[in-house]
């Protein structure tokens, strides 16, 4: 396991580097998985993450006080994830909050985090999480008092994906139900939107096929295919991220299956477009922020490009998705940091309930408006839909891909799911 702690402060003049002495710096823990089977994702985001706390240290900080992380590259096993979150714990500088990761570690970690009064601000979206109380209808009934996330659920944006396939198919003139089905591992991470989404699906009439299973990591899944294909699916819902994804789609387009895949947040993003090629072409997906990389027109674009330079001095990498959705995750710590005061958790718990359609300052039309409150942790229910588009060779870089429009991220939809009292927690 790779660990790096590091201050990350950058270059202050005058008073100001004083104002940010190590001793007077706020503690974050910080989960990443760099090396793991969710590292195709992983790695963007937590860059995205690391460097919005470079950039808020070279600005001055928390109200003065620089943010510290400890970065544990943690492998995506949830074992590790736990371990590390003891030990920061039992250190006499322990964090005041923690940016963490994957699904199965999170949950794990609810208890600790409620118990400790640990804000937990994940990249994972599972529906169980939005939960404060532990007294959803629905779900599993456990309390998640200090868990955060940014952008919608990946139960509402499954649902959202459900009802844009609805929709799609009664715009094609679809006669009889069409049918859906589930594709992933059987893991916490993609199995957590399956049950709301397939009730979802039969509820909008669908026909809803047994789910195919098929491993986080790269592989030939021709036989998954080929059973895609026997079972007359019309619309398949990948729930793993997107290196995985990237290999079903190509065994399914070797193998002739004529499918609308629908991938999850993780899913698909424009370096699986670029991996993935021509066969990516067509496939919807989820999108948390209110613009990606090239939208320079966007006001909070600017904010993010120049986050970006804490890693990219000359400003010429492509930034996907994630790495913006990493960005809104720190600035939402940041700005309830810089309102609760004494930084404590219930301070700090506090702040991020206290605001309502909220967008961080400087990252307008990035970051979308979203409210947490104390009985409910569904910071959104507004769920972008967009399509791949892929045409020519993808044999260039993905900022070159996207500057001549041989790749091109397409907004299809948006739907502001319901806040169903059934749905909280599920």
């Amino acid at each position: 396991m790779f660990t790096t702690r590091v201050l990350l402060a950058a270059m202050l003049a005058g008073t100001a580097t004083a104002a940010l002495a190590d001793n007077a710096s706020i503690p974050i823990g910080h989960l990443t998985d760099y090396s793991g089977p969710t590292s195709d994702v992983g790695v963007p985001y937590g860059q995205g993450v690391a460097d919005a706390m470079a950039w808020i240290n070279a600005h001055g900080g928390i109200n003065g006080r620089a943010l510290t992380s400890d970065q544990v590259d943690y492998s995506y096993k949830a074992d590790r994830a736990i371990a590390t979150y003891k030990k920061w714990l039992s250190q006499t500088a322990a964090p005041v909050a923690v940016q963490g990761w994957g699904t199965a570690d999170t949950e794990a970690l609810v208890g600790f985090a409620a118990k400790d009064q640990m804000p937990f601000f994940s990249a994972s979206y599972a529906g169980h999480l939005t939960d404060p109380s532990g007294t959803a209808v629905r779900g599993e009934k456990r309390a998640a008092p200090y868990n955060f996330f940014y952008g919608p659920s990946y139960s509402d944006a499954a649902r959202a994906l459900v009802q844009w396939a609805a929709d799609d198919w009664h715009r094609k003139g679809g006669t009889g139900k069409p049918k859906y089905v589930h594709m992933g591992a059987n893991h916490p991470y993609p199995n957590a939107p399956r049950a709301a989404a397939e009730e979802y699906a039969k509820e909008l009439g669908f026909d809803v096929l047994p789910a195919i299973q098929f491993s986080l990591a790269p592989g030939d899944y021709t036989a998954q295919c080929l059973t895609l294909k026997e079972a007359g699916a019309n619309y398949a819902y990948l729930g793993n991220t997107a290196g995985s994804n990237i290999s079903v789609i190509r065994s399914c387009a070797t193998a002739g299956v004529s499918v609308q895949f629908l991938g999850n947040v993780w899913g698909m993003d424009e370096n699986a477009m670029k991996a993935t090629g021509a066969a990516a072409d067509g496939v919807l997906f989820p999108v948390r922020t209110g613009a990606i990389w090239s939208d320079t027109e966007v006001p909070g674009m600017a904010t993010a490009h120049a986050i970006s330079r804490m890693s990219d001095k000359d400003g010429s990498a492509y930034r996907p998705l994630h790495y913006l959705a990493g960005i809104c995750s720190v600035f939402y710590m940041k700005e309830a940091m810089q309102a609760a005061g004494d930084l404590s958790g219930p301070s700090i718990k506090a702040a991020m309930e206290s605001r309502h359609d909220w967008v961080p300052a400087g990252l307008e039309g990035v970051c979308q408006p979203s409210t947490w409150t104390a009985q409910d942790h569904r910071g959104t229910t507004q769920v972008a839909i967009y399509r791949a588009r892929v045409s020519g060779s993808t044999d260039a870089s993905v900022g070159e891909l996207m500057t001549n429009g041989h790749m091109k991220l397409e907004k299809v939809a948006e739907f502001q799911m319901p806040r169903r009292a059934e749905w909280l927690g599920w």
